[in-house]
C-alpha cells in the first residue's frame, strides 16, 4: 500500500494524529494516491477531505519516504511519502475520521495506540540529532 501523509505540529510542538472510522491506531493525515497523482497531490487532497484544511503544494516540504508495518491491516507494508507543513491549522474531523488528537512526540514514540510508521520513523526523522 502506498500513502501519502503530513505531519503538522502545533505551537506546543505536538503532531496532529487521526484515527480512521472503525480503527483503533492513531496516525498522520493522508492516505492512499490516485491514479496519476503525485504524493505531494495526494497529501493536498487528503487533508482537504480528512481535515478541511485547504493547503498549497509549496505549503509543504519532503521529510522521507518510510516503510512499516501497516497499523490496520495485520501482514501488510504501508510505504509513506512523508510531508511537513508549518501551516497553522484548525482541523475538523470529516470524511473517515473518527477522531482528532494532538500529542506530543514522546507520547508518539511510547505509545502502542499510534501507528507503526508514525512511532518508528517519523517521530525519530522529527527530532535532532
Amino acid at each position: 500500500m502506498t500513502v501519502a501523509a503530513v505531519v503538522f505540529r502545533d505551537g506546543e510542538g505536538r503532531m496532529l494524529t487521526v484515527r480512521k472510522n472503525g480503527t483503533a491506531k492513531f496516525m498522520l493525515p493522508g492516505g492512499k494516491l490516485e491514479p496519476g497523482e503525485s504524493a505531494a497531490e495526494a497529501a493536498v487532497r487528503e487533508v482537504a477531505e480528512e481535515l478541511g484544511v485547504r493547503l498549497r503544494l509549496e505549503d509543504l516540504a519532503l521529510l522521507g519516504e518510510f516503510e512499516a508495518d501497516a497499523a490496520n491491516e495485520p501482514g501488510h507494508l504501508v510505504r509513506s511519502t512523508v510531508f511537513t507543513c508549518a501551516v497553522a491549522v484548525a482541523p475538523d474531523a470529516a470524511a473517515e475520521i473518527a477522531e482528532l488528537r494532538w500529542a506530543s512526540l514522546a507520547e508518539i514514540a511510547e505509545g502502542a495506540q499510534f501507528a507503526p510508521l508514525t512511532r518508528e520513523y517519523v517521530v525519530p526523522a522529527l527530532e535532532p540529532a
